[in-house]
């Protein structure tokens, strides 16, 4: 059967139609392809992208030639951490059901398109450099803000379990941490963890940010790859500080203390090996030359990195730091085409072996209820994370 039922020919979305401004819209309703599912949308994480495209910071959504096309122009419905309930399955969908609760990879590359050969990044697992890559929520393609979205089946994972909506939201994010830190692995850094040379051993770790990148960063180095050095977390939120304490870090206030008198202090005039920015503050640029051993590691996370000069790059380079940029949850795919490091964040939220439910602050109940978190609670000392939650009608 793959037909649903009381189906209508519109839906509602929230639509961001100019920058910081949405607008609720009945928007046509899409339909599935032969390869494709229509889900029933149930939670949205929100994310700090998110944020950035509704204010002007920037903008994914191209044209052949790389200019941005204006919101005005080609207005965009956001939301790319999405869980939701399968609705309708096209005639070719064999392994997903009517009912099934499914976690979303919102991009489209090779294997989602069913296109062969499979060009070289997404044949070496990079599939978020896919040659034709596209996304829904970010790159103008349709968002998980809206009642239904229609993605390749093989672009969704079946939840097994009772992990709530809201929760298992997160496997996105979470996914994007995995394959940063896989990125880093496969690197050829002086510094590795876990190094059985104790001289290439990465003995002191420095996360920019406890905001929800910096938590899973924290969690993952502890719970999943067993890193048991010292882990330092520069923090200036107090809330945050806490609850990344309580993941196993040592947490320091960069505006109580002078942060590189602390980093010496703690590391014994050594130093990090690795750097995490995971906040995307430009100011970040200016001091990490100031808190990394020579040739360390500095993971790139984060993104925005305004209102710097380009020239504190200088130290930087001088020090000859491994610099690793990565982007969203790339990985190789299973058999059956789906996403593997998907399938790997999920299955570590189900387990509870990362935590992330802690960390919800906010949960919006409706789309009405949505532009409050664009216009001022995201700004709020007390926001973490937002996720919206989506009961059927």
């Amino acid at each position: 059967m793959n037909k649903t039922t009381n189906k209508t020919s519109t839906m509602r979305s929230l639509v961001l139609c100019d920058i910081g401004k949405l607008e609720l819209r009945d928007v046509p309703r899409p339909e599935p392809r032969q390869h494709d599912v229509l889900v029933r949308v149930s939670a949205v994480g929100l994310c700090g992208t998110d944020f950035h495209i509704f204010s002007g910071q920037t903008n994914y959504n191209r044209d052949k030639r790389g200019k941005p096309i204006s919101l005005v122009e080609q207005p965009q419905i956001m939301g790319h951490e999405i869980v939701g309930v399968v609705e309708e399955v096209g005639q070719k969908v064999q392994d997903l059901r009517i009912g099934d609760r499914v976690v979303l990879d919102q991009g489209l590359n090779c294997v989602s398109g069913v296109r062969k050969p499979l060009c070289e990044y997404c044949a070496s697992g990079d599939s978020h450099q896919c040659q034709f890559y596209n996304e829904h929520g970010i790159t103008g393609l349709p968002g998980g803000l809206a009642e239904y979205i229609v993605l390749p089946a093989v672009n969704a994972i079946r939840i097994n379990s009772d992990v709530d909506d809201g929760e298992a939201a997160l496997t996105e994010p979470l996914g994007c941490v995995v394959h940063a830190s896989e990125m880093v692995a496969r690197s050829r850094t002086r510094y590795v963890i876990g190094a059985e040379e104790s001289d290439r051993r990465v003995q002191s770790i420095l996360i920019f940010g406890a905001g929800p990148a910096g938590l899973l960063f924290t969690q993952y180095l502890r719970n999943v790859l067993g890193y048991d050095g010292l882990l330092l977390v520069s923090e200036p939120n107090a809330q945050k500080r806490e609850l990344v304490a309580g993941y196993g870090a040592e947490v320091i206030d960069p505006l109580a203390v002078d942060l590189a008198e602390v980093v010496q202090e703690k590391t014994g005039g050594r130093r990090v090996e690795y750097l995490i920015d995971a906040c995307g503050a430009g100011s970040v640029f200016t001091s990490i030359h100031s808190l990394i051993r020579k040739q360390a590691t500095v993971l790139l996370y984060g993104y925005g990195h305004g209102g710097v000069d380009l020239s504190v790059l200088n130290n930087l380079q001088f020090m000859e730091a491994r610099l690793v940029t990565t982007t969203g949850a790339s990985g190789g795919f299973d058999s059956d085409g789906r996403p593997l490091t998907y399938q790997r964040a999920l299955g570590l939220v189900e387990a509870k072996q990362i935590d992330v439910g802690s960390w919800i602050t906010h949960r919006y109940h409706s789309l009405e209820a949505v532009p409050q978190a664009f216009i001022s609670d995201h700004q709020a000392s007390d926001y973490i994370k937002g996720v919206v939650v989506l009961e059927p009608e």
